[in-house]
């Protein structure tokens, strides 16, 4: 977990478009209106600001017989400060962490 989150920032997130699209409502949770920017591309309205999630394929990680898919996603806020993002970015991190133990 952070402890900030700058207003553009990208990651490697092992998982796959379907996982990542069946977790998203989910993860950006029931109080923030979202909606599709076409087929990769999701824009969130947090208060007064939105937020961009934008996602791209990347090639398949291979470590012996395990494979993980992966994608590319990018987040771009606008009109939040570095309270609000963080304020977002807690929950939608949790909802989105895979692990196992």
């Amino acid at each position: 977990m952070q402890s900030s989150y700058p207003e553009r920032f990208e990651r490697d997130m092992g998982t796959s478009e379907a996982e990542w699209l069946a977790a998203l409502p989910r993860a950006i949770g029931a109080g923030h209106p979202w909606s599709m920017d076409g087929h990769h591309c999701a824009v969130v309205q947090i208060g007064t600001g939105t937020l961009r999630i934008a996602w791209h394929t990347l090639p398949e990680r291979r470590i012996a017989l395990l494979v993980m898919r992966r994608l590319g996603v990018s987040f771009e806020f606008r009109g939040l400060d570095a309270g609000q993002r963080l304020a977002f970015m807690k929950p939608f991190d949790l909802a989105m962490q895979r692990g196992g133990g």
